[in-house]
Formats: structure tokens, sequence, C-alpha cells
């Protein structure tokens, strides 16, 4: 019997990676930007579209694709930064608010009038296939879904402590005044750190497609299950939100398999408001002075 729940957990776990890696975009947007991206679920849904188009159309697996989604994604967050919400970044949270799920909504209606309601599945040959590690019968698109998300994650993170570029992001989310005041660019960083978190979505997205089904409905709902991640993990911290991840996956797969599947979401918010309680700050982020 403990070998059906470990089973149980493990998909949790490969699919809270994912998950992960999707809130990871929104962690780093808000940490460095300060800019609560309200369209990020929304964004997560039309790389899942475009992955599904290119398996249909050219026969690309999804896990491959994911690597030009995040390309295109980072380009346009780029340009999305650098043009619209630069100019709201110093601008009352409520006029950002309505700028980011203004475009949200044109997002979800875009994607219903292009693709229609219905869920689109991509239907991968491995679709069914499996390792049988031991007792534990692991799905292969979960594991190669999860694999790949550890490693953009680590390239991420590799990029922000490695590289000049990104201790000069660090350094404007640390003290923006400062920042500006030694010549750094601020505007650029900005829209590098934006188009970096909508790299994470782009890719996170294509992989996601591999374990669900791409209907405009899911946006929202990945919008906030993406808040709940970053919240439970820490709001900025990128480790935060791949642990974030990871306990949202494991609570959603075991509420599934031991009471129902409807009673996912309820498991993930009783886990929010638990963090809340006993750890505002969320379980790896820093304390205010």
């Amino acid at each position: 019997m403990w070998s059906i729940y470990l089973n149980v957990v493990t998909q949790g776990v490969l699919t809270g990676l994912v998950y992960g890696l999707m809130a990871l975009g929104l962690s780093v947007i808000f940490g460095v930007v300060r800019v609560v991206n309200f369209a990020h679920g929304e964004f997560a849904v039309i790389a899942m579209y475009a992955a599904f188009i290119l398996f249909k159309a050219y026969g690309l697996d999804p896990l491959i694709a994911a690597a030009p989604i995040a390309l295109a994604f980072f380009a346009v967050g780029f340009v999305l930064q650098m043009v619209l919400i630069n100019s709201f970044v110093s601008r009352p949270e409520h006029e950002q608010f309505i700028l980011l799920v203004g475009l949200a909504i044109i997002i979800t209606n875009a994607l219903l009038m292009i693709f229609g309601p219905d869920a689109q599945p991509t239907n991968l040959p491995y679709a069914f296939d499996s390792y049988l590690v031991g007792p534990l019968i692991i799905d292969k698109v979960r594991v190669y879904a999860a694999t790949a998300a550890v490693a953009v994650s680590a390239a991420l993170f590799a990029f922000f402590r490695r590289t000049r570029t990104g201790a000069a992001i660090r350094a404007c989310a640390d003290n923006l005044i400062g920042a500006a005041v030694v010549g750094l660019n601020v505007k650029r960083l900005y829209a590098l750190t934006f188009g970096l978190g909508l790299a994470c979505v782009g890719a996170a997205g294509g992989l996601m497609v591999t374990i669900a089904d791409a209907t405009p409905s899911l946006g929202p709902a990945y919008t906030l299950l993406a808040f709940t991640i970053v919240i439970i993990g820490g709001l900025g911290s990128m480790s935060g939100a791949l642990v974030g991840g990871v306990l949202i996956g494991v609570s959603e797969a075991l509420a599934g398999f031991v009471i129902a599947p409807s009673m996912k979401s309820m498991f993930s918010f009783a886990l929010l408001i638990a963090v809340l309680v006993l750890r505002p700050q969320g379980l790896m982020g820093k304390k205010k002075a």
C-alpha cells in the first residue's frame, strides 16, 4: 500500500518542478521590477498553444519546442517592458493591476476566438510510456518535463550568480537608487528581467503541454497557481518558487488520490493559509526589518 502513495508523491514532485519553473518567472519579475504580472498564467497558455501548433504542424516535440518558445518569449517580454510596462513601474499599484489584468483578459479572449473553448491534446507517441524503478511506475513525460525544468532553473540561477549582467540585475533589486547612481541602465535591466521572467513562462508552458491539454480557461487558474507558489516559497525568492512548486505538486497529487481530484485546490489553499499563519514571509523569504 505504501508504494502507491510513494508513486503519487513522486508524480507530484515531478509535476511540481514544472509548476516551480512557471512560478520562477513570476518571482523573478516581482523580485526585481516590483511589478506583479497578473497575466502570468495567460502567457503560459500562449506557450502551451505555441508548443501544440509546432507539434501538430511540424512534428516538433514540445520538450524541444520549449527552447525556441522561451527565446521568443524573452523577446516579447523585453519589448513589452520597454514599450509599455516601464511607464507604469513608478505608478500606483492599482494602475499596474488594471494594466496587467486588462492584458490577461485580452489574451484569454484572443485565444478563445482563435482556438475555441475546447481542450487541445498533444498526443505524444510516448505519452503512456513509463519507467519501472523498483516499486515506482513513473511517467516518462513527467520525468522529461521535470528534468528540463530543473535544467532551465539551474541555467537561470547560474546567470544571476555568475555573470556581470546577473549581478547588475541583483543590484537593481537590492538598491534601485544606488544602481542608478553608479550608472546602471535600470530600464534596460528591467526589460532584461521581464524578458527572463517570460522566458521561464514560455519554457514552462512548452513543458506543461506534455502533461495537460491546452485550453484558454487555464490562464486564470495558472496565474492563481503561480501566485500561491511564490507566496508559499517567499515573494522574490527564486529557490522558494521551486520549493513551493514541489509542495503544491505533492499536495495536489495526494489530495486528488486520497479524496477527489476536485479537492486539489482546497488543499493548495490550505497549505497557503498555513504558511501565511506560521511564516508570513514564506518558507524561504526574508523577514522585513
